[in-house]
């Protein structure tokens, strides 16, 4: 649950979202993607309204890369076929031109030896790997991470990490939910608290981080980061 958020930032390409377990991270991220609508208020991405009624949230899902924290892929279906598949039946993209755009977000990730394997013959790093590769393929104007890393080891972990800094490194825009306290630091160019539905406080990593104003996220700092 969601009360009354609001937040605004000029020049920011990577926004990470932290707080507690139930404080509304993952709900504005759905507000954010279309497919959770609000009761009341306004959403503006880059300075362009989104509308809440059905053909508007089509049209700006089609603009959206999703990654959630269990992969949500088809599991009856290749690698491959994961990526394709809503090349064509969402975004109207020929069958040569999806198989050959999916191939290509396959070796971008160094996935492409796994090209024709289902996600069960697959390590968890590399399902995200290949959820994050569908997102990228569809060509977002935004990518949304709802803490990919949460049901993985520490070392596939890593790999999904690395693979979301080098596409900070490439300038792309994003928003993370992430219990990763020291990546959210590296890679986030704002942070905002979320708790009890709200924002409870934003900035910088190093304002967040060094220097939290509120004793809500003080506290859950001195939480997360004590081990």
């Amino acid at each position: 649950m969601l009360d009354d958020v609001s937040l605004s930032f000029d020049e920011v390409h990577s926004l990470v979202l932290i707080g507690p377990s139930g404080g509304g991270k993952s709900t504005l991220l759905r507000v954010m993607a279309g497919l959770q609508n609000p009761d009341e208020g306004a959403l503006e991405i880059n300075d362009e309204a989104v509308n809440f009624d059905e053909p508007s949230l089509r049209k700006h899902r089609r603009t959206i890369g999703v990654v959630f924290q269990s992969y949500n892929l088809f599991p009856h279906l290749t690698a491959l076929e994961n990526i394709t598949l809503p090349l064509e039946k969402v975004h109207g993209i020929a069958s040569a031109e999806a198989r050959e755009t999916a191939l290509q977000a396959l070796r971008r990730f160094r996935l492409d030896n796994h090209a024709h394997k289902k996600p069960a013959e697959l390590s968890g790093g590399q399902q995200q790997r290949i959820a994050i590769a569908r997102a990228i393929a569809i060509k977002p104007r935004l990518l949304l991470f709802d803490e990919p890393t949460s049901a993985l080891d520490p070392e596939m972990t890593g790999e999904v990490l690395d693979v979301i800094e080098e596409l900070k490194q490439e300038g792309r825009d994003f928003i993370l939910v992430t219990h990763e306290m020291g990546f959210a630091k590296l890679v986030g160019d704002q942070i905002a608290f979320l708790a009890d539905g709200k924002i409870i406080e934003a900035g910088s990593a190093g304002q967040i981080f060094d220097a939290p104003q509120s004793s809500q996220c003080r506290d859950f700092l001195a939480r997360v980061l004590k081990y």
